[in-house]
């Protein structure tokens, strides 16, 4: 190793140091922090963090022989398939097969010892790594509940991630186009070439999950931001941290709705004909200040970033757009500072015991906080179409009680072919969860 990279290293333990150490005064200063939750959070005074923010993430651990979450009273979990490699996303196929897309952040360019630090930290914690790239295809063929084939279904992609069938065509959301398959009902394995519809910016927030409307005429996109808050520029911001509509007989792109930091799971709320969508919010200003949030998506609306956050509550780490702010929707429910809230799917009432209609969401697990959050799968109950209640849990135990390991890491989360299981993408794992009545 060379002069360069030992001091490197060193700086990165330093960095870990410190931080332990900041983590620790920031604690005393401020105490322990309630959730900010629900429809109407409290949400803390910001308290910027400057140059030194709060880095801390657990060691990837996985689960040893016989280990595996916690789930709810009332409900059993096992695993549907293992040994995936970063699992993050799955589409149940109408003929009962399970595509999942299996990918990870890739880093960009290191421009000082903190990213340096930073990028240690995340492949320690498996967060960063060589991308598979690919889809595999699983299928449970006599029922039981685990996956006992399982096939290449289409490699060589780009951190594929979304993935929607209409018809005779298979689409996936690589990180920098959607892109169009032929497909053959029951096929294995997908060999001709791709047909791309849109193209989009790749690094940063990579993930780009898809949802068909309602009459598949169009597909809605989540695209992330690049950055934190824009502190790269506004121009390389352009084209993210957005919601784009793509409609599918033109390949004609708009955006649709603005201002979400990192929208990533997408789902309909089958009642009122919603879109919805969860978002991770910025980092460097406290625990829970400002919360990731679950959210109705409004067309043209737009969600405060990178000016300002829940509705008007202005950044002031950004220069200022008042008419932005002024036109800030206030999200529909908070979900906790930093608890990194990924996959998201509609749970109709009755797929598992004891949980009305609502929405579950995957939430991966925070990095930017004093004390850990998220590592689990949680529900938020509905009622007339909004969110009613608080969040339930439905699988926990991803992370070690003194918050030093994680076992797993939940992502993508979808309800099984027989419409009464849930299934769970665990990317640090690398197993796809299978909850079901207990």
């Amino acid at each position: 190793m060379n002069e360069s990279g030992v001091l490197a290293q060193v700086f990165a333990r330093v960095v870990a140091r410190v931080g332990d150490a900041a983590i620790l005064w920031r604690r005393l200063q401020g105490g322990a922090q309630a959730q900010a939750l629900g429809s109407t959070p409290t949400i803390p005074a910001a308290r910027p963090q400057g140059r030194l923010p709060t880095l801390k993430m657990p060691t990837a651990r996985g689960w040893a022989p016989g280990h595996k979450p916690v789930a709810a009273p009332g409900l059993r979990v096992d695993a549907y398939a293992s040994g995936l490699d970063h699992p993050r996303w799955m589409l149940v196929l109408p003929n009962g097969d399970v595509t999942v897309a299996e990918a990870c952040f890739l880093p960009g360019t290191v421009n000082s010892l903190f990213d340096y630090a930073m990028l240690s930290t995340m492949k320690r914690a498996a967060a960063t790594g060589i991308s598979p790239n690919r889809i595999t295809l699983l299928r449970d063929a006599d029922g039981d509940g685990v996956a006992e084939t399982r096939t290449t279904f289409l490699e060589g992609l780009s951190q594929p991630f979304g993935m929607a069938l209409l018809g005779e065509t298979f689409y996936v959301g690589n990180t920098d186009a959607l892109l169009a398959f032929p497909y053959t009902s029951g096929a294995t394995r997908i060999t001709a070439p791709a047909r791309q519809l849109a193209a989009f910016k790749p690094g940063g927030h990579w993930t780009r999950s898809l949802l068909p409307s309602a009459d598949g005429s169009k597909l809605f996109v989540g695209v992330g931001s690049l950055s934190n808050i824009a502190e790269s520029g506004f121009e390389v911001e352009q084209g993210r941290a957005c919601i784009h509509e793509v409609d599918l007989a033109s390949g004609s792109s708009r955006i649709f709705a603005g201002g979400l930091r990192n929208p990533v799971g997408l789902a309909w709320q089958p009642q009122t004909g919603e879109l919805w969508t969860v978002v991770n919010e910025r980092d460097g200003l406290g625990d829970e200040t400002p919360p990731d949030y679950l959210t109705s998506v409004r067309d043209g609306g737009f969600y405060g970033w990178p000016y300002s956050y829940w509705g008007p509550t202005v950044d002031d780490r950004v220069p200022q757009d008042p008419a932005a702010v002024a036109r800030a929707i206030a999200p529909d429910y908070a979900l906790g500072g930093h608890t990194a809230s990924l996959g998201l799917c509609w749970l109709p009432a009755g797929t598992l015991p004891g949980f009305p209609d609502g929405m579950v969401i995957g939430q991966h697990g925070s990095w930017n906080r004093s004390t850990l959050s998220g590592y689990k799968v949680v529900f938020v109950p509905f009622v007339d179409g909004r969110p009613a209640g608080p969040p339930r849990d439905i699988l926990s135990g991803f992370l070690a009680p003194d918050e030093s390991q994680s076992y797993g890491r939940p992502v993508g989360v979808v309800i099984g072919p027989d419409a009464a299981s849930l299934l769970v993408a665990d990317d640090v794992g690398n197993v796809i969860w299978r909850v079901t009545s207990a």
